[in-house]
């Protein structure tokens, strides 16, 4: 069986977040692969602690890889500062071709663009993906957990970090569909009685204040903060208002746009003229959002660089949306040349940390062992880009631990989705199946 039918029978996808079935990636042919290991959202160490801890796993799934796409070599992306993690990949590369690519400690350094250019000094086109220039970047958990599916072993546990309000920031392998509450728990329970939880980081992440929630095979961390600190406060703010204050307030400083990497990177994001969308109400759309569609959405013009703390990231998110539900598209014709003032425009992620009030808890979250099985999974069948899966148990059915439970359509782009714990099956709907321990 080729590797890409065994990653797709074992449900395999992006695991940094963007959920895109791994098995699409195996199926390219291409110069170069390249491991996402960056990590650059602040508080965050999930990437650096499995690297460490299974650095043999994920220098196998990268050696499959490259060999299932034909790729030339294979450049594994860790910042310097992670250099326990650098020390145990090199074990591992003797007599391969594989080599750590050494990045520096700012934001956003584990962005896909900027990732590409790091190793290759290739610019990934406008609107363009790594594959269009010879390239394709996969998370380091998402190459683990490929090892693993050589061996056909499917995805059933993801591995999280839980840190900031907690009593033991840590990091560790749930089950799939364990709640917020239980992952919490295992950190030690928080140190507030009210409190936000960030979903996947700081900058790019969700807010909740439901425990319930189920994690996914995208889920990276949980970042708990008081209710009270401004960056709660900040996302809880309805969009109508953000808008308000953006008209009322920006003053055209144009310091989103200075700073923003992919407008440093050559691209043509200008997120000071989307601002003026808001204060232009009658021509404001067609005219500024345009410089919004190559936004990659990274949050640093509105939690860094906004002297005033307004909404810049927001309103190119709205930007993108009118861009797309029109039929429009910005093609950007002037060729994309780094700017050459980008180096001295990076972001520290030590600085970005202190701007954002989060420093004290900047810890380590050490890989810890041993968390207990739920007494029951919500497992979402949609968790991936693509259909949703269709689920293929009723309600009653015992399962184990590993099972199919969620097929994809024969064609359609999606993964399916297993079992995480044994027992029985207590709901099943389009949307989630949950099973029960008995």
């Amino acid at each position: 069986m080729k590797l890409s039918d065994k990653i797709f029978n074992a449900g395999v996808v992006g695991a940094g977040g963007a959920g895109f079935p791994a098995h699409v990636k195996a199926n390219s042919k291409v110069e170069y692969v390249i491991a996402n290991g960056a990590e650059c959202e602040p508080l965050l160490h999930k990437d650096f602690e499995l690297t460490r801890n299974f650095a043999e796993r994920v220098v196998r799934g990268m050696e499959l890889m490259v060999n299932e796409t034909g790729a030339q070599i294979g450049y594994i992306g860790i910042k310097d500062k992670n250099y326990p993690a650098i020390e145990e990949v090199e074990k591992y590369l003797e007599d391969k071709n594989l080599e750590v690519v050494h990045l520096q400690d700012y934001y956003p350094a584990g962005d896909e663009y900027e990732l590409v250019y790091n190793a290759t000094g290739r610019l990934i086109p406008p609107h363009g993906i790594p594959l269009d220039v010879g390239c394709v970047v996969n998370n380091v958990e998402t190459l683990y957990n490929i090892s693993l599916a050589e061996e056909g072993v499917p995805v059933t546990d993801k591995f999280i970090c839980v840190t900031g309000a907690v009593n033991n920031p840590s990091t560790f392998f749930v089950p799939v569909g364990t709640t917020f509450e239980d992952a919490i728990k295992f950190a030690g329970g928080t140190t507030v009685d009210d409190f936000g939880i960030f979903i996947g980081g700081l900058m790019m992440g969700t807010l909740t204040d439901n425990v319930t929630e189920a994690i996914t095979k995208t889920t990276g961390a949980l970042i708990i903060l008081p209710k009270e600190h401004h960056l709660v406060t900040r996302m809880d703010r309805p969009v109508a208002d953000m808008n308000r204050i953006g008209k009322s307030a920006c003053d055209q400083c144009s310091y989103c746009t200075e700073f923003c990497p992919r407008y440093l990177m050559g691209y043509e994001v200008q997120p000071h003229k989307v601002m003026r969308s808001l204060e232009f109400s009658k021509t404001g759309y067609a005219v500024w959002n345009e410089f919004a569609d190559l936004c990659s959405s990274c949050g640093l013009c509105t939690l860094y660089s906004c002297p005033e703390e307004l909404y810049p990231r927001e309103a190119c998110e709205q930007g993108k949306s009118y861009m797309h539900a029109n039929g429009k598209k910005h093609e950007q014709k002037k060729e994309v040349k780094i700017h050459p003032i980008k180096d001295g425009r990076k972001v520290p992620v030590k600085q970005l940390m202190k701007k954002l009030n989060v420093a004290k808890y900047n810890v380590p979250t050490p890989y810890t062992e041993g968390f207990p099985e739920p007494s029951q999974v919500k497992i979402l069948l949609k968790q991936h880009v693509g259909v949703h899966a269709k689920a293929i148990v009723s309600v009653g059915d015992s399962v184990q631990k590993g099972d199919l439970i969620g097929k994809i359509e024969e064609g359609k782009l999606g993964a399916p989705v297993h079992a995480s714990i044994s027992g029985k099956v207590t709901h099943v709907s389009e949307e989630f199946i949950r099973i029960t321990k008995v």
